[in-house]
């Protein structure tokens, strides 16, 4: 049957089936988003993270289910390259009306790269660059709803708080409206002056773990922004607004690259994004797609963004600063922000993972709650670069440790699997060359992130100062994700005591030693800080040290409870200083 049908016939009914789809896949994932306000509305936290999950497995689940039809559909010519020729052109013109266009190219770009396993790019079947020079269908309206000064921030902010309906009464709506006010106010009386005639809030509420944002810009006069964004709980009484941020930079640290995917319903991404983009300039505007959880499609333009570099750059790829990993190898582009991790082909004594192990960690990592302390991974397949952008010794490692994902010729460096991610400083380095306050500062931050970990039942496991970073914000991050595990998997113990004097002085230990056993006395030795930086994490984290902490935590995890970790500081917060 398939024989007898022409290229054009074949490519209508497999753009139309790639089409259905991609629809079918909207309209879950929309209908997941959705659910996050009623889990809000009725503090159904465990429900919520579930859904996170669910909606992370979905793109995959219906990649997998399309690719197995399409296959069916083409059978002996599904590699005929006319056939995907002609179904790409049919799918733009089936997409061309739709305010998700640059999604609906992503997906069309993951079926075929599943097929072809096309190593680099292929312009005739793939969308290398959107079809669209600007976007085909127009905006319907703005994304965000005005709010006008009439010359009282007092009915500004009332006008803002009244207009949400999150299905809960707040709890104290003048505390909650006066203390936004007082924020807003202290803010305005910065030497730079700025003042409010409007407030353009987007219309959406970003929901995320336990947590819902309202999210938009004060504008001034000569069109000056100020990014707001209006932290709200619900708590055991009613809703209550916990903290207004009012800088970029804590705008950019709620959507870091460390966060959990918001859950916000989203009609038009790239006006969403385009607003975004006029709060936090400096970030990629891949990144702000994966934080509403169009990571697919953000992966897509993080490519793109590598490639637009590469051609206006001519430095070369060279290994990463810091200690050489014993499971990765990991290079990057001194003009470029981000870093290349590849599996090595064997890992050094004493690690004993398999790489199928270490790809097991990396999807933990991107279904949990990475409570702004893991750094989020792009996964990369068939990567292609010229070798000139190459130092030789980068080469020769590459060749050395990873020849079976690395392949490199005359021309090219052929890369089978890799993981691209924001480039972070180890802390090992930052505390040989930051100043003492801020080294100190380090320190402290590097025990609340082993503390935020734990609280979302992640145990670091191999916790060198080399495996943690410092974002350019100055938090402390981990990105060592081999010997993550479960903090309800582990069995904390107090070192046995010796029972005389022969065991006291044994070389071994003379005790047996489980393979999920922790003993959180060795903590000291590990971290490998020194001197007055040893005794400042010990002055604020000394609790990390002894059993009973670890074994009150996991009865709070093993009883179902989900433990508060905000995207802003404590100082910030009103519910606490209220």
């Amino acid at each position: 049957m398939t024989r007898q049908l022409s290229a054009s016939r074949l490519a209508n009914l497999g753009a139309s089936g790639i089409y259905r789809a991609f629809l079918e896949y909207r309209c879950e994932f929309e209908a997941i988003t959705l659910r996050a306000s009623h889990c809000f509305q009725n503090r159904l936290w465990q429900q919520g993270q579930m859904d996170s999950a669910k909606r992370l497995d979905l793109y995959k689940k219906v990649i997998d289910r399309v690719v197995g039809e399409i296959g069916g559909l083409l059978a002996e010519r599904g590699y005929e390259k006319l056939v995907w020729v002609s179904m790409k052109a049919v799918y733009s013109g089936l997409i061309s009306l739709r305010d998700d266009w640059e999604l609906a190219e992503t997906f069309f770009n993951s079926v075929t790269r599943r097929i072809f396993a096309t190593v680099g790019l292929d312009p005739q079947i793939e969308f290398v660059d959107t079809d669209f020079d600007s976007p085909p269908t127009p905006s319907v309206g703005p994304v965000y709803k005005t709010f006008i000064n009439h010359g009282s921030l007092e009915r500004l902010v009332t006008d803002i708080l009244s207009f949400y309906d999150l299905g809960v009464e707040y709890e104290d709506f003048k505390r909650d409206r006066h203390a936004t006010v007082r924020e807003i106010t202290a803010r305005l009386e910065k030497p730079d002056g700025f003042r409010v005639e409007q407030a353009e809030m987007i219309e959406p509420v970003f929901y995320r773990g336990k947590g819902a944002f309202l999210i938009g810009r004060l504008r001034g006069p000569q069109g000056r922004l100020l990014p707001i964004t209006i932290a709200l709980l619900n708590l055991d009484k009613g809703l209550a607004v916990d903290a207004v941020l009012l800088e970029e930079d804590e705008l950019n640290i709620i959507f870091s690259f460390t966060r959990s995917y918001f859950h916000a319903r989203v009609a038009r991404p790239y006006d969403m994004v385009g607003f975004l983009k006029s709060i936090m300039p400096q970030k990629r505007t891949a990144e702000l797609y994966i934080s509403l959880g169009f990571n697919k499609h953000g992966k897509t333009e993080l490519y793109r963004n590598l490639l637009e570099h590469l051609a206006t750059s001519n430095d070369q790829f060279e290994t990463a600063r810091g200690i050489p990993g014993m499971v990765m190898t990991v290079f990057t582009l001194l003009s470029y922000d981000m870093v290349f991790k590849i599996i090595k082909d064997r890992f050094d004594f004493p690690k004993t993972n398999t790489p199928q192990e270490v790809k097991a960690k990396y999807q933990l990592v991107f279904k949990h709650d990475r409570a702004g302390r893991l750094i989020d991974a792009q996964e990369f397949e068939h990567l292609k670069f010229e070798r000139s952008r190459f130092s030789e010794p980068l080469l020769a490692e590459l060749q050395r440790v990873a020849a079976k994902t690395v392949t490199v010729n005359d021309k090219h460096v052929i890369i089978q699997h890799a993981y691209i991610e924001r480039r972070v400083t180890p802390l090992n380095l930052y505390l040989q060359e930051a100043g003492e306050a801020a080294a100190r500062a380090a320190v402290i931050d590097c025990g609340n992130t082993i503390k935020d970990l734990a609280a979302t039942n992640i145990f670091a496991g191999d916790m060198l100062l080399k495996n943690f970073g410092v974002t350019r914000h100055g938090r402390i991050v981990f990105y060592d994700y081999d010997e993550l595990t479960s903090v309800t998997a582990c069995n904390f113990r107090n070192f046995p005591q010796p029972a005389n004097p022969d065991e006291e002085m044994a070389a071994e230990p003379w005790y047996s030693i489980g393979e999920n056993d922790v003993f959180p006395e060795e903590f000291k030795t590990f971290l490998g800080l020194h001197g007055n930086l040893r005794e400042v994490f010990i002055q604020h984290h000394s609790d990390l040290f002894y059993v009973e902490y670890w074994w009150k935590l996991q009865k709070r995890l093993g009883d179902g409870e989900i433990l508060d970790i905000f995207p802003y500081p404590e100082r910030n917060r009103f519910i606490t200083s209220n």
